[in-house]
């Protein structure tokens, strides 16, 4: 570990991070163990609450997303131990038998605990809910979950109609539907599969493109009855099901490696070995595309853990070749796409992102953040409607820039921060604990 090249200032409850490579440059070597994945380790503690008996989870995402889905459903009944990577327990409640909490429940910045909970909550009779965020989660779009669940007979309020939380929900019994999602969406339809597990009969959602399947694989080892028809990107609930507490072991999670694969590509002279990573193949869109940009990655001790398939990926430097991102690739890898913007700037060519429109209603607006971050570092990006078009090859310097309290924004440039010439101080980086409490740790240790 090379010390000074990696900073850390905390004021105010803000920290900013500096990050200065020596001027003899620097390569990344060591072997990482990422956190666990946060999409399964959401779904862990709400099928865990849900269910009748024990379930007990290994490698939770201590982040605080997680920690916001664990204090919603802790409200409503569910006892669950305090969370730890080793061993969590949840002891369910069983589905329906949620309790009215007698406080706002409060997502934090988590859009998945948020829009998957809604489907919960709107399938208990009889009961009412309230249901906020932070100063981020309350502008970001609701109606995308709260138009189908009224669909299925749900009734919740909200700002602009239920566009935007805070949101009021009167739990219902609600009807299966068949619902065609004009976005694919694993929130989307993970939210409408969630709401179907009470509703008599099947409930149906069928995407564009194939999405992140999480959902499906563990509503199944829960024991619900889930028919998934790949050729018509369509998954299948069939209501009223019945939970029962499972062991959960969560392998580590892609869009965390994704940093580590592309600072190990566009450093010179590095290797890193990224151990326990979920590749899921509707995750691994990430891989797709640093092929397409012959990224050297390889896949060792590959195998199948509680049910999601597990690799260690090897990542070496190599010279980047631009590409065009688009199409069905872009859901599998739509939260990789900040980092993919750093990857492109050091490829040979222009890169094109396209299809990617919901990238401007996640935590920040990805795509203007991204292009005027890194522009500030001196890249060549220009915003498109739906993407970036990234001309490739441009140095990179140090210079002030913002996360705009998005995680993924924060740690993508700190990557690129390592391929700047002179320091770069990157603000409000402690939004980097969201998903990655140990990033700024893991980043010291591999500089070599």
């Amino acid at each position: 570990m090379l010390t000074g090249i990696i900073e850390t200032k905390t004021s105010e409850s803000q920290q900013t991070l500096s990050v200065e490579p020596p001027t003899s440059g620097l390569s990344l070597h060591g072997t990482i163990e990422i956190p666990g994945d946060k999409s399964i380790s959401h779904r862990a503690l709400m099928l865990g609450a849900l269910a009748t008996g024990t379930t007990t989870i290994e490698g939770l995402l201590l982040g605080a997303d997680p920690r916001s889905t664990a204090s919603c459903f802790s409200q409503m009944g569910a006892k669950i131990s305090e969370l730890n990577q080793q061993r969590v327990e949840v002891q369910g409640i069983g589905l329906g038998q949620l309790l009215e909490p007698t406080e706002v429940l409060d997502a934090g910045n988590s859009g998945t605990t948020l829009r998957l909970m809604l489907g919960i909550l709107a399938s208990h009779p009889d009961r009412f809910f309230t249901v906020t965020g932070d100063h981020s989660l309350v502008r970001r779009p609701m109606d995308r979950v709260v138009k189908p669940l009224q669909e299925m007979g749900a009734m919740i309020w909200g700002r602009e109609g239920g566009s935007f939380a805070p949101l009021a929900i009167q739990g219902q019994r609600l009807k299966p539907i068949h619902y065609n999602s004009p976005i694919a969406s694993a929130q989307v339809k993970s939210c409408v599969l969630l709401a179907g597990l009470m509703a008599e009969g099947e409930t149906t959602v069928t995407e564009p493109a194939l999405s992140r399947d999480h959902s499906e694989r563990m509503l199944r080892a829960f024991g619900a009855r889930v028919l998934v028809d790949p050729e018509t990107h369509s998954a299948t609930v069939i209501g009223p099901a019945t939970l029962q507490g499972q062991p959960v072991v969560v392998p580590g999670d892609v869009s965390s490696a994704a940093f580590w694969l592309v600072a190990g590509a566009i450093i010179p002279g590095s290797e890193l070995l990224i151990k326990n990573v979920g590749v899921n193949p509707t995750r691994t869109g990430i891989l797709d595309a640093l092929e397409m940009m012959e990224a050297d990655i390889q896949l060792e001790n590959q195998r199948e853990v509680a049910g999601e398939p597990v690799a260690d990926l090897r990542v070496k430097y190599s010279q980047l070749k631009a590409c065009t991102l688009e199409g069905s690739l872009i859901p599998r890898l739509i939260d990789e796409i900040p980092i993919l913007a750093v990857a492109a700037t050091s490829a040979q060519g222009t890169t094109i992102i396209r299809d990617a429109e919901e990238l401007r209603v996640k935590e920040s607006d990805r795509i203007k953040v991204m292009a005027a971050e890194l522009n500030r570092m001196g890249a060549k990006i220009s915003e498109l409607p739906d993407g970036m078009e990234i001309v490739g090859g441009t140095a990179l310097t140090g210079a002030e820039v913002d996360s705009y309290t998005d995680h993924r924004i924060a740690m993508s440039l700190a990557i690129a921060a390592l391929k700047a010439s002179g320091k770069t101080l990157i603000g409000r980086a402690e939004a980097a604990s969201i998903s990655y409490p140990q990033f700024t740790t893991t980043l010291q240790q591999i500089c070599k």
